[in-house]
């Protein structure tokens, strides 16, 4: 275990995970990595065409993943991961059991209004309703918040570092 802050930041596509947890690890002064930067460029070029990742696509991609929380043990680090399903942050928290996850939530309109407006990323706004049916809520036994989108990206990190603060300074699993 570690006192360095292992956070996974995730949610559907366009809910901000790269702008919140890019800020987040600012403040939590802590490395970030995107974590469709570690996604094999088979998976990009098929997200590109509009065909949605199987899990055996997922696998290699979320172990990258583990292995990059495993690899910033001391050092702390923040990852925007989609991390959509239980089975997929199981497989992340496989590899590195102290990971956090902070799920950003939004409505479906809000969402796909700012995938819409989007211009410059690789998932097609056409994907979005397959990630929310795909979205499997944080359970009660994973270690873990849910924030809402809907705030300022400044309010939103504000309110996740104090819950998070809360939380290690209570010992408690749960801050939903």
């Amino acid at each position: 275990m570690t006192d360095a802050p292992l956070v996974c930041v995730m949610g559907v596509s366009a809910a901000g995970k790269s702008t919140v947890g890019a800020a987040l690890a600012g403040v939590l002064d802590v490395p970030f990595v995107d974590a469709d930067d570690l996604h094999p460029e088979a998976n990009r070029a098929k997200m590109q065409s509009g065909r949605p990742l199987t899990d055996d696509d997922r696998w290699p991609w979320l172990d990258a993943v583990g292995a990059a929380f495993a690899d910033h043990r001391a050092t702390g680090l923040v990852v925007a991961c989609s991390a959509l399903r239980r089975s997929y942050r199981d497989r992340i928290r496989d590899v590195e059991s102290a990971v956090e996850f902070v799920h950003l939530d939004g409505s479906r309109e809000l969402l796909a209004a700012r995938a819409g407006d989007r211009t410059d990323h690789f998932m097609p706004a056409s994907l979005l309703e397959s990630q929310f049916s795909t979205l499997e809520p944080l359970g009660g036994d994973e270690i873990g918040l849910v924030a809402d989108v809907s705030a300022s990206a400044s309010a939103l990190v504000a309110d996740i570092v104090a819950r998070l603060s809360a939380r290690a300074d209570s010992g408690s699993q749960s801050l939903r």
